[in-house]
């Protein structure tokens, strides 16, 4: 299996895994009750914590596709409360937590953990601010947490890249979430009647698609077939345990 292949088989499911907790009940109850912050304030301090207490302009930047605005009011209210760092470190133990309670017992997640570490260990992040920051935490020890905090860390690099190349095509990033989410445009800050995108710009995200994939291949290129068999058995068994219904 060649580098895109092992792309195209693992990262929808490492997206759905690596996202798993953001909002999640577990996630949202404990920033409430320990933090004074809200879902989507925890989700943008404890996301963006990992770059430290910054301008809410850098978080925008590393984020792309919310509205500037929506994301400096969640993020000025949020520090206003919770050091940034801190914040990270407590939303990525939310994850931790999760997944000690869901994974423990899967076969395999040693082995993926070593697998997607070696993709991520292979990774200049140069420009890859949100992936750079993550990468620099803590791996947990243990093989549930660990497996978790690897697909979010491999998440977070995709979605960097990504970010990366839609700037390459000359896209502005609402546009690019405009068409791939079209149904979330207000719950991202931007008003409804906002314009559609054109067939060109449409053909520019598939463009980026593409740069997406060749800025990547490199990194998920240095693993033989064991651990490409890894990196697919351990992203499924977790994306089947976290998502029973197949949702």
């Amino acid at each position: 299996m060649d580098a895109r292949e092992l792309m195209n088989r693992t990262c929808p499911a490492t997206g759905d895994v690596g996202a798993a907790f953001y909002f999640h009940p577990d996630t949202v109850a404990y920033g409430k009750e320990n933090l004074g912050l809200d879902g989507f304030r925890f989700y943008f301090l404890g996301r963006g914590g990992v770059l430290g207490d910054v301008d809410p302009s850098v978080v925008h930047a590393a984020f792309g596709y919310f509205n500037p605005g929506l994301v400096a009011k969640m993020w000025s209210t949020a520090a206003e409360k919770v050091a940034p760092r801190d914040a990270a470190r407590q939303y990525l133990a939310c994850g931790h937590r999760l997944a000690r309670r869901v994974l423990d017992g899967i076969d395999g997640l040693d082995a993926y953990a070593a697998a997607a570490g070696a993709i991520i260990d292979a990774v200049d992040d140069s420009a890859l601010s949100l992936f750079a920051g993550l990468r620099a935490e803590e791996v947990p020890s243990d093989a549930p947490a660990a497996a978790f905090h690897q697909a979010m860390v491999l998440r977070e690099l995709r979605g960097s890249v990504h970010l990366v190349a839609v700037a390459a095509v000359g896209l502005p990033s609402v546009v690019a979430h405009q068409i791939k989410r079209p149904n979330d445009v207000q719950s991202f800050g931007w008003p409804e009647d906002i314009a559609a995108p054109t067939d060109e710009q449409r053909a520019a995200l598939d463009r980026a698609e593409e740069i997406t994939n060749d800025m990547l291949a490199p990194a998920f290129a240095v693993l033989d077939d064991a651990g490409a068999e890894a990196l697919i058995a351990g992203i499924d068994a977790m994306h089947a345990a976290l998502n029973p219904k197949g949702d």
